[in-house]
């Protein structure tokens, strides 16, 4: 258990590097436990498709670009890749490196979102960096694309509208 109260300004990359000072009160239990959960900057990007809304699953984790393993993968993540790259509804979530095998890092085996999350780092995950996949195994998704708006037209007349061919 550490006892030591640590004081960071913010500007610190490491919290080593923090102002730190020994607790004077050593009244810590394991019930009191503080936790931290680090706000990594995590971008998705679809590579290999003939658009910007399908293609291989890749994610930026650590400044590097990495694929995600098609174990588990299903609509409801692609679902959440759509919706974080503004690219509508999934029409489908393909495995078996589909839009080619990535390089590189497989940075995940396993996304557990609910479907209601807004990003792909929000989803739950197990074994970031720790794999038992391969490139053949990339994940991609298929979105619809940006939807367009629909237009509605009312009709002030009590004719319906012509239509000529």
């Amino acid at each position: 258990m550490w006892t030591q109260e640590i004081q960071c300004r913010g500007d610190e990359s490491q919290i080593h590097l923090c102002q730190k000072s020994p607790s004077h009160k050593n009244t810590c239990s394991y019930e009191s436990d503080v936790g931290l959960m680090c706000a990594d900057i995590m971008r998705v990007r679809l590579v290999g498709g003939l658009s910007r809304c399908a293609g291989r699953v890749e994610v930026l984790h650590r400044g590097q670009w990495g694929t995600v393993c098609d174990l588990f993968w299903d609509m409801t993540d692609a679902a959440v890749v759509c919706r974080e790259l503004d690219c509508g509804e999934p029409v489908d979530a393909v495995g078996g490196a589909h839009f080619g095998p990535g390089s590189g890092p497989i940075w995940t085996d396993r996304k557990f979102c609910s479907g209601s999350e807004s990003t792909l780092k929000n989803c739950g995950t197990i074994n970031w960096g720790f794999y038992d996949c391969d490139h053949t195994k990339d994940a991609g998704v298929i979105c619809s694309g940006k939807l367009l708006q629909t237009l509605t037209y009312f009709y002030v007349t009590d004719k319906p509208p012509t239509i000529k061919i």
